[in-house]
């Protein structure tokens, strides 16, 4: 059997120093890159355009010491539990700051990377950067010992493992088919920064997989790791805010404030943050409360292997981070009110395509009020729903975000009021889907080949898969109220789908008679397809077998229903001017399209919903996200 013990690489190969700490490229310039970028593209567009154009993600910048902070405590990879932390040139552990810092104290990290995890905290406190340094904190530990057994893979013995399995309410033989168990356990490795794949036999171990045989405590690989850097998952979290009693005190019941720091390769979460979730319809007076205010600002969260982070509590802030690379959720907030997301990027959730999980980006579950997602950029999820308001949610606020080869970008079930407005949905099979909801107002957003449906079903609290959730949105009588106004939908002929979609079972046809909209005009549909490709419109309920309707153009729905889609416009077979440059990714409405002024003036309540649209003038009208371009 032969054997090899590999070491990291030293510095000098493929690693800088920044101020005396090393910081590998990779995790300074992605964040960076990645906003570069994302300005490059959105350059061109006018300051009143509702997308901003950014920077999203996190900025790189020069952090000062806080100035209103108890004492600071300054840590370092390298530095000593024993050392006091209190000077610069004396840093202590990480693990030694949590334990003493009391609210109002500070832990600036210097540069470099942290291997550390599981650690718990209850105070308010700051933690950031020392200057422009990179801290990077990693839940993997490097495996240096390797032997070569007969069957011609490597492996080492590994004690910290994280063996798991689906929670009781997956159904493998539903939406769950298809999906090997041996996907819902939490470790994960990394050859040279890349992740491999996991497999569920030594025999299916190949150079771009791992297998883990749990019974004997053994990871394989099917390379030689001699020279490579092969890190493995040992921490299940990076930091727990508990609610609990915790290094001899109590919790203060406020968030910490976390700027700066990238949180990466954590079996389960980076994050948890402690508090009641409420079993049923709550008052949100009761819940919430247990840790407040927390803010997270220019962090990444990459490679956690189930969650990026559970945010529970009231007044949450999530400001320009990176949310990277997870599996069933990016951003996971629980039973929480008056929480802001701006300026983030969520990207590539559902990286192992686990089916019937029901995974999204970010997902805000069971009872969150006035939850606002303003101007975040939400890309490249096609395993993956969006941003997802899901069980009981109550007046959420979604404007102005980017949202780009996600399905259902944004998802808005059995909850109550929401405001969709000033977006834009490009290459999403469903772009905006509201299911056995009421009273979601969407306006002013730019639909390419990203179809909207409004559904409901028969879904009640009384024998449903997931007990009480249906009771915490409306009954099924009451879902209904929405609005759809002022939209621009457009499709190239490779979409082949109607535009807009109105869902309910046949079962449901003598049950509710009337339409889930309230209101439904001056919304512009453009197609370069016929009309005989595809209905332009799926209506329900209707008087059919099935309870639904093609529609082809909006003059046949105001046949129908007279109070609907009066002053709405089609335009099909059409190749005429519509975008500045869709090759840019720059949907601006150009004035020369016929269609450019078919709209109305909106609402006070949309154009100040939570920092509002901008728009050039208050009696502004023109369809989807972007004002008139010459």
């Amino acid at each position: 059997m032969d054997k090899v013990k590999t070491e990291p690489r030293p510095l000098g190969s493929g690693m800088t120093m920044n101020e005396g700490r090393a910081v590998h490229p990779h995790l300074i310039a992605k964040p960076l890159i990645c906003c570069v970028l994302l300005c490059i593209i959105f350059g061109s567009l006018p300051v009143i355009a509702q997308p901003s154009g950014g920077p999203y993600g996190p900025i790189w910048q020069r952090y000062d010491l806080p100035k209103r902070a108890g004492k600071i405590y300054y840590v370092a990879p390298d530095g000593q539990a024993e050392a006091s932390g209190e000077k610069l040139a004396q840093p202590t552990t990480l693990a030694a700051a949590i334990e003493r810092v009391e609210t109002g104290d500070a832990i600036v990290l210097r540069g470099g990377v942290y291997r550390t995890g599981d650690l718990k905290l209850n105070q308010a406190i700051t933690m950031q950067p020392y200057a422009d340094e990179h801290p990077v904190l990693k839940g993997t530990m490097i495996a240096t010992e390797w032997e070569q057994p007969k069957t011609g893979l490597w492996k080492t013995s590994w004690s910290r493992l994280f063996p798991s399995k689906p929670a009781d309410w997956w159904r493998p033989r539903g939406f769950g088919r298809g999906t090997p168990l041996y996907l819902f356990n939490n470790d994960m490795v990394f050859v040279d920064g890349k992740l491999l794949k996991p497999v569920g036999a030594e025999g299916d171990v190949d150079e771009n997989s791992y297998f883990i045989n749990y019974d004997a405590g053994e990871v394989y690989i099917g390379f030689n790791p001699n020279d490579l850097l092969i890190e493995i998952t040992a921490f299940d979290s990076a930091l727990i805010r508990t609610i609990k009693d915790c290094h001899g005190k109590t919790s203060d019941g406020k968030g910490p404030t976390i700027r700066g720091i990238t949180f990466t390769q954590y079996a389960f979460r980076a994050f948890e943050i402690e508090g009641r979730e409420p079993e049923g319809l709550a008052d949100p007076a009761t819940y919430g409360k247990d840790v407040t205010g927390m803010t997270l600002e220019h962090c990444t969260i990459t490679f956690c292997s189930r969650v990026g982070g559970y945010f529970r509590g009231d007044n949450l802030t999530i400001r320009h981070c990176l949310v990277s690379d997870t599996s069933t959720e990016g951003i996971y907030i629980l039973s929480s009110s008056d929480a802001l997301l701006e300026k983030n990027i969520f990207r590539r959730n559902n990286i192992e395509k686990i089916y019937g999980y029901f995974p999204a980006a970010v997902k805000i579950f069971n009872q969150c009020y006035h939850v606002t997602c303003r101007d975040n950029l939400v890309i490249d999820h096609p395993n993956s729903n969006g941003i997802w308001y899901d069980v009981g949610n109550v007046d959420g606020v979604f404007i102005n975000n980017w949202i780009v080869g996600t399905d259902n970008g944004f998802f808005f079930e059995i909850s109550k009021g929401a405001i969709c407005a000033g977006n834009v949905f490009v290459n999403c099979p469903t772009g905006i889907k509201v299911i056995n909801s009421c009273d979601v107002q969407v306006y002013q957003n730019t639909m390419v080949n990203s179809r909207v449906s409004f559904e409901r079903t028969a879904r009640s609290a009384v024998g449903d898969h997931f007990g009480w959730h249906p009771s915490t949105g409306p009954d099924v009588n009451d879902r209904d109220g929405h609005v759809f106004v002022n939209n621009l939908l457009t499709a190239d002929v490779q979409f082949r789908r109607p535009l807009l979609r109105f869902r309910q079972p046949a079962s449901l046809r003598q049950r509710l008679t009337q339409p889930q909209v309230k209101q439904l005009d001056y919304n512009v549909y453009v197609r370069r397809a016929d009309a005989d490709s595809q209905p332009l419109i799926v209506w329900s309920p209707a008087a059919t077998a099935n309870s639904m309707l093609n529609i082809k153009s909006p003059e046949d729905l105001t046949k129908l229903y007279p109070e609907f889609a009066a002053h709405s416009k089609a335009f099909d077979n059409y190749y005429g001017p519509l975008f500045r440059s869709p090759e840019l990714d720059n949907y601006e409405l150009l004035k020369a399209f016929p269609g450019s002024t078919a709209a109305t003036i909106l609402p006070t309540e949309i154009r100040s919903a939570q920092g509002g649209l901008r728009l050039p003038k208050k009696d502004s009208r023109f369809p989807g996200a972007f004002p008139l371009c010459p």
